[in-house]
């Protein structure tokens, strides 16, 4: 973990850059990955899953035999703690949507907007060395709680060619109508082109590696919907003398063992902090049945010191961190002062495993700098709004001569004349 001290403000967007992989390697493998999904279909995905898995799968759907089995093999004290998860998710991401009463913006012009769920979602929950069925309880819950008609989902296979039972399980509990045995840029195509097997869905969700990350970014500019930008996890925390150096060690780790090209960031005005918290990273990495992978990323991370806590807000402000744990003095006042930031987590004990499994909110956040304008997962997520105007001849008097000023002033004759033939009807009566 590099170690940084008082960096000047211009040195910031370097310092806080995050690893990236070859662009144009990856822009092309995925590119060329959707085209021959597109193309192939359900063949092109077994081709896929030969070379990336690597496993022969002939039948990707996942049967409810399987689902069954699974259910039989989760051991029953996991299975009580995802309902326990689950039926927190539930209480946190549970909200009443009443649609407004109509409004009349002008006389006789009424306008009125109606929230519908999105009829066909695709959840991806990422699998490989470490399978997240966390992630299934946090996309499916909303998913369910917004009324979405059909909620498919995609997971890597294993090197047995099947899906974790505790993934399986979990998506059974949530109510998920469908699941595959699909992974990577792969699972992401064929969500949104759909295949002999899979249908095709009108939003992506779920976070990935950067090769699932590009995929949905490139089937976003196809016209396919996605949650948001989400890849490789990272941490921040902002932290004093008033923090427990064990607990801060503890959460880097926690982060910097999902994958190598995670990264995680300590920012203190301690000097003290710093060393007793590398100290402890010493010591906990040790354990880790992870713990190769917690070094690489490791080798991505920075411990800053900073002249006050007042300025570590401001660069943290900067970085934007998809998870942001805040232990310092009057840790719940200054947690209100950042402004970019997915998820945050206030006080000593708020740990941020606990916001990736059981407290409530959600884990799906924002990830490379997007918190500055994406927000993480939630029922909204999962609907849509129609809105709606109906104007009567009167109220079409009253407004065109606005839309033909606006109209004629853009050059837009078609939308002026729009109005004009209107109010010239209405005054003719």
């Amino acid at each position: 973990m590099q170690i940084i001290e008082f960096p000047e403000r211009d040195s910031w967007a370097g310092l806080l850059s995050r690893p990236k992989a070859d662009s144009r390697f990856l822009e092309r493998t995925v590119a060329n990955i959707l085209d021959d999904v597109r193309r192939g279909g359900d063949e092109a995905l077994r081709h896929c899953s030969r070379q990336f898995d690597p496993v022969q799968i002939e039948n990707f759907e996942v049967s409810r035999a399987e689902i069954e089995y699974a259910g039989g093999v989760v051991p029953t004290e996991l299975k009580r703690a995802i309902g326990v998860a689950k039926s927190n998710i539930e209480k946190f991401h549970f909200v009443e949507v009443c649609d407004p009463d109509p409004i009349e913006t002008s006389p006789d012009v009424v306008c009125w907007k109606r929230t519908l769920p999105i009829e066909k979602v695709g959840l991806y929950i990422p699998g490989g060395t470490a399978p997240l069925f966390s992630t299934v309880l946090m996309l499916a819950v909303p998913a369910k709680l917004a009324g979405c008609g059909e909620v498919i989902m995609c997971s890597p296979p294993n090197e047995t060619g099947s899906v974790s039972p505790a993934t399986l399980f979990a998506a059974d509990l949530c109510g998920v109508d469908r699941v595959f045995k699909i992974g990577g840029a792969q699972a992401i195509g064929a969500m949104a082109f759909g295949t002999e097997t899979v249908p095709a869905v009108h939003k992506i969700f779920g976070p990935g590696n950067q090769f699932v990350t590009e995929a949905k970014l490139q089937i976003f500019r196809a016209g396919i919907a996605i949650d948001m930008p989400a890849g490789p996890s990272e941490l921040a925390v902002i932290a004093d003398e008033t923090c427990v150096p064990e607990f801060v060690a503890a959460d880097l780790l926690s982060q910097a063992e999902h994958g190598p090209d995670s990264q995680v960031i300590l920012v203190t005005d301690s000097r003290e902090v710093i060393e007793r918290t590398l100290a402890e990273i010493d010591r906990q990495i040790e354990r880790l049945p992870r713990r190769e992978t917690a070094r690489r990323a490791m080798e991505n991370s920075t411990a800053i010191l900073i002249e006050s806590i007042e300025a570590g807000i401001a660069l943290l402000d900067e970085y934007a961190p998809e998870h942001l744990i805040v232990v310092v003095a009057d840790a719940a006042k200054v947690a209100m002062r950042f402004t970019n930031a997915g998820s945050i987590f206030i006080g000593n004990y708020s740990c941020e495993s606990a916001g990736d499994y059981a407290a409530g909110t959600n884990h799906t956040l924002p990830t490379g700098g997007a918190a500055r304008a994406f927000s993480g997962v939630s029922v909204e997520s999962f609907r849509k709004t129609i809105t709606y105007q109906q104007i009567s001849p009167e109220g079409m008097q009253g407004l065109a001569p606005v839309i033909e000023a606006m109209a004629d002033a853009e050059g837009l004759e078609a939308h002026r004349y729009a109005a004009a033939i209107r109010r010239s009807r209405v005054e003719q009566k």
